[in-house]
């Protein structure tokens, strides 16, 4: 089985965890239920034969995103609701798993500036506490989310893991400081973790109105009600969008290929201007829209893109969808999914 959760390291080591093993192995997730990662993930265990158990405390997700799982998997799906600052509460949650894939986390910079406490909570004690339940319960590799945003604003491009981390935001910060147990958790105890620094995930189940949204969902669900794209600052800073299919792939290559202790960059290696990113969306959807443009926000870096050399090298990943193919598959989903949801109401 698998939990979704989180991921630990041991320096110097190799270890990997196979993701087509018995029937009866566990994945467990900690998650939150608007990511978009979370059906991809779990389908794609699911159809493997495994089982897979989600831990999430429902803070911003909703139930509405694992419809159908427990039908169509009978004995192989769970759903615990559950927050990782509780302690207590994960030793059980992770008993039996194989792997954990730690995706959970304060991801607003923003709500980070504003709560820099509450984001510490959640992303550093909270991540904690995963690290130690899943060495207690005997976890085979944690593999989790970190992010890009640990680079901060060094002009050098792209960014490389060798680079040192400059955060601008507690959030920035917070993963940084994540990924320093996870080294330490591979060096005192020799337990597995693998940090993936995400670049800008987007793709189908994005909430837009939430505060935690991407930039990619607002726009086609601003364009699509026939509203005028915001863009804050003056629109020239680029950023390496990456489609969800392509960083659940990434996972998946992590828990079965990455050598305990690895940090890599989950992005395409290409960056686009959010200038650039109206035009596309003009193109894909045959609009004309000029963005509106509004002041600068506090913690946003300028310029992002990865270098994937290495995340190529130690686990073969090369994203097998394009960001053209990606939006054009997020625009749709919008699209339906936005008329389905009229039609249900």
């Amino acid at each position: 089985m698998a939990t979704l959760v989180g991921g630990l390291e041991q320096t110097g080591a190799q270890h990997t965890v196979d993701l087509d093993g018995a029937a009866d192995d566990l994945t467990c997730y900690s998650f939150k239920l608007n990511s978009i990662h979370l059906n991809t993930y779990n389908v794609r265990v699911l159809e493997r034969g495994r089982s897979v158990r989600v831990v999430d405390n429902l803070s911003t997700g909703s139930l509405k995103n694992l419809e159908g799982l427990e039908q169509a998997y009978p004995g192989r799906f769970e759903f615990s609701e559950t927050d990782i600052r509780d302690r207590d509460a994960l030793d059980p949650l992770f008993e039996g798993a194989s792997t954990v894939f730690h995706q959970a986390a304060m991801v607003s910079v923003q709500k980070s500036v504003e709560d820099p406490g509450l984001c510490h909570d959640i992303n550093v004690t909270g991540t904690l506490n995963v690290f130690q339940a899943a060495r207690r319960t005997g976890v085979g590799k944690v593999v989790f989310a970190s992010t890009c945003a640990v680079y901060g604003d060094d002009p050098e491009l792209p960014k490389r893991e060798a680079m040192p981390a400059a955060p601008k935001s507690p959030y920035a910060a917070s993963k940084y400081i994540d990924e320093v147990y996870a080294a330490l958790f591979g060096d005192l105890y020799g337990f597995p973790i693998v940090a993936l620094r995400y670049f800008n995930v987007f793709g189908p189940r994005q909430d837009p109105a939430s505060d935690y949204a991407a930039v990619i969902p607002k726009f086609i669900t601003r364009m699509l009600s026939g509203r005028t794209p915001i863009i804050f600052g003056d629109g020239e800073q680029t950023r390496d969008f990456i489609y969800v299919g392509n960083v659940v792939q990434a996972n998946f290559e992590a828990a079965e290929k990455a050598p305990a202790g690895a940090v890599m960059n989950i992005g395409t290696g290409r960056s686009y201007s959010l200038n650039q990113l109206v035009s596309i969306l003009n193109d894909v959807l045959t609009t004309t829209w000029r963005p509106q443009y509004g002041e600068a926000r506090l913690g946003d870096v300028r310029h992002s893109r990865a270098d994937v050399g290495l995340a190529s090298r130690l686990v073969d990943f090369v994203p097998p969808v394009s960001f053209e193919e990606g939006l054009k598959r997020t625009v749709e989903w919008f699209r339906t999914g936005e008329q389905a949801r009229e039609d249900s109401e």
